[in-house]
């Protein structure tokens, strides 16, 4: 008789054990931790790439404000050219401009002479400063009376009613009048007491990123913080930009 041999065919699935379920809890909580963190750092990345160019924007336009005010300048003997000493330069100029009809308040617009002025001053909102780079604009018609009356010098005076920022996180601002040396055709400081006026304007303007920016809390922070480096090497100095040119200044006119 054959026989017939029965197999129990034992299964090859199980179940997983408490401790492996566990395991790959903590594993994918870890893989899910790691993607979060590099998405965050990634946001913050694309935040301060953000703010890089939203920065260097402000000072590209407002060294086109800038130029295009003194390309129209017309020299006066009392015009301002304020070098300062600090290290890091914040210099004051001052000077008249030809400015059109849209550029003017209607009720003062009386004609194109008008009084410009660009000075470095700290801003403090909640706690902290921000320095910034401001323009001053006077119409033609205060220009026009204060010519008359011989006190062109107060078109220059700061003014925070009127003025307005043009430049946030600014460490260094230099305007220097400068002409050609005929014999060398190099460009020299320019002096008033040899020449009626300058004939071309050298701008520099430093800007503090937006991350450094964030740790300078006070006026002091901008003058004198370790984290802005020396002057001598602001272009090796992480977290700040430098932008320069050269300006021809103004229309080969003077007024009296």
């Amino acid at each position: 008789m054959t026989s017939v041999r029965a197999y129990r065919h034992g299964s090859s699935q199980r179940g997983f054990t408490l401790i492996e379920l566990l395991a790959a809890m903590i594993i994918g909580s870890m893989i899910l931790l790691a993607a979060v963190t590099i998405l965050g750092r990634t946001g913050d990345s694309y935040d301060q790439i953000g703010g890089n160019v939203s920065a260097q924007r402000e000072a590209r336009a407002a060294l086109t404000q800038l130029s295009r005010d003194l390309s129209s300048s017309v020299y006066h003997e009392e015009e301002v050219f304020s070098k300062t000493g600090a290290s890091w330069s914040t210099d004051r100029i001052g000077f008249l401009s030809l400015q059109p009809s849209e550029a003017q308040s209607t009720e003062k617009d009386i004609g194109d002479l008008c009084a410009i002025n660009y000075y470095v001053a700290d801003i403090t909102s909640g706690g902290k400063t921000v320095r910034c780079l401001k323009r001053g604009f006077r119409n033609s018609l205060d220009t026009i009376n204060a010519i008359k009356n011989s006190s062109i010098a107060s078109l220059f005076q700061p003014d925070s009613q009127l003025d307005e920022e043009i430049a946030f996180g600014v460490v260094s601002f230099q305007a220097r009048p400068k002409i050609r040396n005929p014999e060398t055709s190099q460009l020299v400081d320019w002096d008033k007491s040899k020449s009626d006026s300058p004939e071309y304007i050298e701008l520099q303007l430093v800007i503090a990123r937006p991350d450094l920016a964030g740790k300078l809390k006070n006026a002091d922070d901008w003058s004198n913080s370790r984290l802005l480096g020396a002057p001598v090497n602001v272009d090796n100095t992480k977290g700040l930009e430098v932008y320069q040119t050269l300006v021809h200044f103004g229309n080969d006119t003077s007024t009296e």
